[in-house]
C-alpha cells in the first residue's frame, strides 16, 4: 500500500505524461485471447481512464483464434504463408465472432465501472464500414478466397467518431465497394487505422511483454531499423513487429508491444519512465545531444543533489546559463537523464571534463560513460591531445574509463590558478 508521501511522488511524476498525452490519439490492437483474459474487466477499466485524460482511442480488436474454436471440430482450418484461406463457413464464423466480440467490448464499456474512481462515467463506442478491403485472390496457385487485404480507410469517418468524443471500435472485416465481404488482419488493420489518421501511438497488447535481446532481457526501446534485425519468440510476434515497424516508416510517431497478462500494463507503458514493454521509434528515443538554454532547469534539477554532497562544485544558473554551451545531455523522451561538460583550453591542446551527472534511476547502466565517450569524441575534432578531470568522489570510476593519476602542476596554468587546495580534489588525465 503506497503511504501519501509516494502517492505525491507518483503523481508528480505522472504529471507530465498525463499533459502530453492529452489530445493524442492512441490506435490500441487488442491481440488474440485479450477478451478471454482474467485482466479484461481491468483493462477496460485502463481504456477507460485513458479516455477520461483525453486520449481519443480506436480499438481493434483480433479474432483469429476465437475463428478457430468457432468453427467446427471436423472443419479444416488452413493457412497458407500465415494467411488463413477462408471459405464461406470460416466466414460465416468471423461475422460471429466479430459481432460477439464488439457488443462484449460495448457491455463492458457501458457498465458504468462501478468500483472505480470512473463510476458512473458514460463512455461512446462507436463502430462502422471505415475500412475498404479487397480479395488478397490467387497466390503461388493458393486461393484465399474470403481473405482480403486492407485497400482504403476512411479516415474522415474515424476521425468523425473521435471528434464526437466517443471511442472508435473496429473490427477485422472489410468490404468492398460491391458489397462483399473479407476477413482482414487484425493486425494490419491496426497498422493501417494508425497510419490512415496519423496517429501518435500504435500499441499492441499480445502475450508477449516485448522484444528480448540475446541473454533474454527485455527490450526496453529501440528504433524501427534495429528492431528489424532482433529475433522474436514465434510468427505472431513477427507479424506484430512487421506492423509497429512499417507503421513508425510510415508516420506513426511510435509503436509499442506489450504484455495482455500484465495487470496495469497499459498505464504503466504510458506514464512512467521506462514503461512495461518495447517501444519501437523511427528516431532514438534516448539520445545525446547539445545542450541549450531550455535545458537548464532540467540540469540544475539533475546536479544539485550532487552539490550538496560536495561531489560537484556548485555552480550558480547565471553561470550555467553562461557555460551552456559546453554541456552535453542525454535525453529520455524529453527528460535529461545524464550531462556532463568539457571546457577546452586549446592553447595547450587540453581539455577538462566536468559536471559528470546521472539520474539516480539510471546509474550503472553506462549513461555516464556514453555521455564520457561523447565528449572525447567532441575534443578530438576541436584537435585537442588531452583530457582531464578533477574529482572528489568518482577517482575509482574514472580510472576504469582510462584515465590515470595526475598532479595539479600538470594542468593548464588557467586552471592551476582556479585550483582549490582545500577541496583538494585528484586530479586525473587521458590522452584523446
Amino acid at each position: 500500500m503506497m503511504n501519501t508521501e509516494d502517492h505525491i511522488h507518483w503523481f508528480r511524476h505522472t504529471g507530465p505524461y498525463i499533459k502530453a498525452h492529452r489530445g493524442r490519439t492512441f490506435v490500441v490492437y487488442l491481440g488474440n485471447g485479450v477478451l478471454e483474459s482474467p485482466n479484461l474487466t481491468t483493462l477496460v477499466h485502463d481504456l477507460a481512464l485513458l479516455h477520461s485524460l483525453g486520449v481519443r482511442l480506436v480499438l481493434v480488436h483480433a479474432t483469429r483464434e476465437a475463428i478457430d474454436s468457432a468453427l467446427p471440430s471436423d472443419h479444416p482450418v488452413v493457412f497458407k504463408n500465415g494467411i488463413r484461406v477462408t471459405d464461406d463457413l470460416t466466414l460465416a464464423a468471423a461475422s460471429d465472432v466479430a459481432a460477439r466480440q464488439r457488443v462484449q467490448l460495448e457491455r463492458l464499456l457501458s457498465m458504468g465501472l462501478p468500483n472505480t474512481p470512473l463510476k458512473d462515467a458514460h463512455i461512446r463506442v462507436m463502430a462502422g464500414n471505415v475500412l475498404t478491403a479487397r480479395p488478397i485472390g490467387i497466390r503461388g496457385g493458393v486461393d484465399y478466397l474470403h481473405s482480403g487485404t486492407v485497400r482504403k480507410i476512411d479516415a474522415e469517418g474515424v476521425q468523425a467518431i473521435l471528434n464526437n468524443d466517443a471511442i472508435a471500435l473496429i473490427s477485422p472485416l472489410g468490404y468492398s465497394p460491391a458489397g462483399e465481404l473479407f476477413s482482414v488482419s487484425a493486425s494490419d488493420a491496426a497498422e493501417a487505422v494508425a497510419v490512415a489518421i496519423g496517429a501518435d501511438k500504435l500499441i499492441f497488447l499480445d502475450r508477449h511483454a516485448g522484444l528480448e535481446d540475446q541473454d533474454g532481457n527485455l527490450i526496453r526501446q529501440c528504433t524501427s531499423a534495429s528492431a528489424q534485425n532482433l529475433s522474436v519468440l514465434d510468427a505472431e510476434q513477427q507479424r506484430l513487429l512487421d506492423a509497429a515497424c512499417r507503421a513508425c516508416s510510415r508516420g506513426v510517431t511510435r509503436s509499442h508491444l506489450l504484455n495482455f497478462h500484465h495487470e496495469g500494463a497499459l498505464l504503466e507503458e504510458l506514464f512512467t519512465h521506462d514503461g512495461s514493454g518495447t517501444l519501437i521509434a523511427q528516431d532514438p528515443y534516448e539520445q545525446a545531444r547539445k545542450a541549450g538554454i531550455d535545458d537548464i532547469a532540467s540540469i540544475m534539477e539533475l546536479i544539485r543533489p550532487l552539490e550538496e554532497s560536495g561531489a560537484l562544485v556548485r555552480r550558480s544558473r547565471e553561470r550555467l546559463e553562461e557555460e551552456i554551451h559546453h554541456f552535453s545531455i542525454l535525453e529520455r523522451d524529453g527528460r535529461v537523464i545524464a550531462c556532463a561538460a568539457l571546457y577546452p583550453f586549446t592553447e595547450t591542446g587540453a581539455g577538462e571534463i566536468a559536471c559528470v551527472a546521472t539520474h539516480p534511476d539510471y546509474r550503472g547502466e553506462g549513461r555516464a560513460q556514453q555521455l564520457l565517450n561523447e565528449l572525447i569524441d567532441e575534443a578530438s575534432r576541436l584537435s585537442l591531445t588531452e583530457v582531464f578531470v578533477l574529482t572528489t568522489q568518482s577517482t575509482h570510476w574514472f580510472l576504469e574509463q582510462g584515465f590515470e593519476p595526475a598532479t595539479p602542476d600538470l594542468l593548464p596554468v588557467e586552471k592551476q590558478q582556479l585550483y582549490n587546495w582545500q577541496r583538494n580534489a585528484a586530479v586525473l588525465k587521458r590522452a584523446v
